[in-house]
């Protein structure tokens, strides 16, 4: 069974996925990664995010950071955002990540902090146990 489904964007975010993949992977906790964006390819995410047994969602975005909000629309399951700095320092991500409306719940950590996001998503598998 997936514990965490880390998504990107863009191919372009990589070096912030790494960042998550490395404390999973040292962490021993199944995880698969995927790149769909959620203007380019909605229906193939929207299909992903149904279909994946994940208990948790990194979502990794720079830009618009449109991506965790989807993600959490279409799910009960946790999320995490991870605010990539593409542009203007990655101000603009985290913001779009920070002020989701009401109903849509996305946990937020720092411009590009893949680590922090893998770390409280460990921590929120603990608090589910």
């Amino acid at each position: 069974m997936t514990e965490i489904a880390v998504i990107s964007g863009s191919k372009s975010d990589k070096p912030v996925v790494d960042k998550v993949l490395r404390v999973l992977a040292e962490k021993g906790v199944d995880h698969e990664e995927r790149v769909l964006s959620a203007h380019r390819n909605p229906d193939e995410l929207e299909r992903y995010i149904k279909e994946t047994d994940a208990k948790i969602f990194i979502a990794v975005a720079g830009l618009s950071a449109a991506l965790p909000g989807f993600i959490a629309s279409r799910t009960e399951r946790p999320v995490i955002g991870v605010p990539v700095s593409a542009k203007l320092g990655g101000l603009d991500a985290l913001l779009a990540i920070a002020q989701m409306p009401p109903g849509v719940p996305v946990a937020c950590v720092g411009i590009d902090s893949g680590e922090n996001a893998a770390l409280l998503a460990l921590r929120m598998l603990l608090a589910k146990r």
